[in-house]
């Protein structure tokens, strides 16, 4: 099959020069701090967790970008078993996202120096222009009509979307808080938060693979139906996790030993837990409404 490439109009479309700025925001990024000296990246603070972070964030959309990219201009994208409107705007709406959480947690993570350095804040000027990109393309994807953007461009779609970014907020700050705590003060509440935040990850990861690979016909239970089931999951579990934080909150504000960086990391979490609490709810909503116009028809 000959290889096809796009048209020297293309070349200037939104959706092009979109892409290639992510590309090259989110290299410029991972490339600045992979530089970084050690002082310039306060190891006194021990960000460890906070960096590999940011790094396989920006590294990752990196390389799903580029596949992107290459794939639309040699019009290759009918080839592959995936739903390619869907997966368009997956990386979109994601990478907005996460980028934004990049552009918040990289500069926090460096804000304490005595001196500020210039590659630390040439990389969070990338990372917000990464994010500034992604939030374009996904404007850009969401004028398109629904049969355009598909499902995952739909408000239940950006719901789910909404919910990955949240469980994926989860994993460092949980770690973070964990190793912040004191070992007196650690039980079954971290336990029971990460336990949570795993589940809701992996039935979004689930979701999103269904998605991609137009799977949902061949389910052993109705596609609307297990939707429904993973929402109602997910608003239980994030229920649970949010009063969680609640009560580490008001737990930590009786206790001296507790530094301002462990109560800054819970109300980090308190708020992206509410976040993704309130999104499961919405969705749950969509999916109760879905069912009952399918049952009186």
């Amino acid at each position: 099959m000959p290889v096809i490439v796009l048209e020297a109009r293309d070349f200037t479309s939104p959706l092009f020069v979109l892409r290639t700025w992510e590309v090259l925001s989110t290299c410029t990024a991972f490339s600045l701090v992979a530089s970084l000296e050690d002082e310039e990246l306060n190891h006194s603070s021990d960000p460890g967790t906070f960096k590999i972070f940011c790094m396989f964030t920006w590294c990752f959309f990196f390389a799903l970008t580029l596949l992107i990219h290459i794939l639309s201009i040699i019009q290759f994208h009918s080839l592959i078993p995936i739903s390619w409107k869907n997966l368009t705007a997956t990386a979109a709406v994601l990478g907005a996202l996460m980028s934004l959480s990049t552009s918040v947690i990289f500069p926090w993570m460096v804000m304490n120096q005595d001196s500020l350095f210039p590659r630390p804040v040439a990389a969070t000027v990338a990372s917000c222009l990464t994010a500034l990109a992604y939030a374009s393309e996904s404007y850009v994807l969401r004028t398109q009509t629904h049969e355009q953007r598909g499902y995952m461009g739909s408000m239940p779609g950006l719901l789910k979307t909404l919910q990955l970014w949240g469980g994926c907020q989860m994993v460092p700050l949980v770690v973070e808080v964990v190793r912040e705590l004191p070992s007196r003060v650690q039980g079954w509440q971290q336990w029971v938060s990460g336990v949570s935040y795993g589940v809701c990850v992996l039935m979004s990861l689930v979701t999103l693979v269904v998605i991609l690979g137009d799977l949902s016909g061949r389910c052993l239970i109705p596609f609307d139906r297990l939707l429904a089931g993973f929402s109602m999951i997910g608003v239980l579990l994030f229920m649970v996790a949010t009063v969680i934080c609640f009560t580490q909150i008001l737990q930590m504000k009786g206790q001296q030993s507790v530094v301002n960086k462990t109560m800054e990391l819970v109300i980090m979490e308190t708020v992206i837990a509410s976040i993704t609490l309130l999104a499961y709810t919405v969705d749950l909503a969509f999916s109760i409404k879905l069912l009952c116009d399918r049952s009186h028809m």
